[in-house]
């Protein structure tokens, strides 16, 4: 099948692997099955947070996508791959996973409500964990949309360290802009945990030695994204007269249905 054909959903979070129905979730559980009931393949990824139930959710580890090391500010942190299926849609979801940085965790802040210090390397961690797994499946994706911050760094390392790949250097990158932002910044040398071959100081020089609140990690993720969407009504609308600014495509879609994403989708990948 051809990439334009393949869409990759890189989300946060998705119903019903995490309790609270929120729409950004349920949005995310139900964009992959109605782009592959109209003859779209998909591959779907989500974080392995701790609070995720593997026996009710009948998780189960995929040995041959497991195993790699990736370093991440001088620390080697072992990826593990998940999958588990959503029977009524036919749905595959895969988790990328890590001992320390995801099963040990919930979510993104902890029993007290306090965000986790290491969110940085969370989030680098789960951006290229999708990205190296993709590559091991050897499949490429036409279009990769991104939902909720923790995937903010793929448009990045999709058009610089992963764009020379035959998997990704057609791939066109949509960024969602919704509600959910954090609180706590991440620390001044996150630019520098960012570097890897294909990027360069000059392409993270926006955040650089600078600590990164939600708005200066978004403005990266649309710095590199084709296209951006709006889903939810409180969106921060700095950053989408940021994108207008930068010249991206805009869409507001909140309040829109799933058929309506799968329109847009369509749009962009004949473009």
């Amino acid at each position: 099948m051809k990439s334009a054909n393949r869409i990759l959903f890189v989300s946060q979070e998705i119903s019903p692997f995490v309790e609270e129905q929120t729409p950004v979730r349920l949005l995310n559980r139900m964009l992959p099955e109605i782009c592959q009931s109209n003859g779209y393949e998909t591959r779907t990824f989500m974080p392995k947070f701790g609070e995720i139930n593997e026996r009710r959710h009948q998780l189960h580890d995929v040995i041959r996508l497991s195993g790699m090391n990736m370093s991440i500010d001088d620390i080697d942190h072992p990826l593990l791959i998940k999958v588990a299926s959503i029977p009524s849609a036919r749905l595959q979801i895969y988790f990328i996973d890590n001992e320390d940085l995801f099963q040990r965790r919930r979510g993104v802040k902890d029993a007290f409500g306090v965000e986790y210090s290491d969110n940085d390397v969370r989030t680098i961690f789960f951006s290229r964990g999708v990205l190296e797994t993709i590559e091991k499946l050897r499949w490429a994706p036409g279009l990769v949309q991104c939902s909720g911050w923790m995937s903010a760094l793929v448009p990045l390392y999709v058009k610089k360290a992963f764009g020379g790949t035959p998997f990704f250097a057609e791939s066109k990158v949509v960024v969602t802009l919704d509600d959910n932002e954090y609180s706590s910044p991440f620390g001044s040398h996150f630019s520098e945990k960012l570097l890897l071959d294909g990027i360069q100081g000059i392409d993270v020089r926006t955040i650089a030695d600078m600590p990164v609140g939600y708005e200066e990690l978004m403005r990266l993720a649309i710095d590199y994204a084709d296209a951006v969407i709006i889903t939810t009504p409180n969106h921060n609308t700095r950053l989408v007269n940021y994108a207008e600014n930068r010249g991206k495509f805009v869409r507001n879609m909140v309040g829109a249905e799933a058929a309506d994403h799968l329109a847009l989708y369509k749009e962009l990948l004949e473009q």
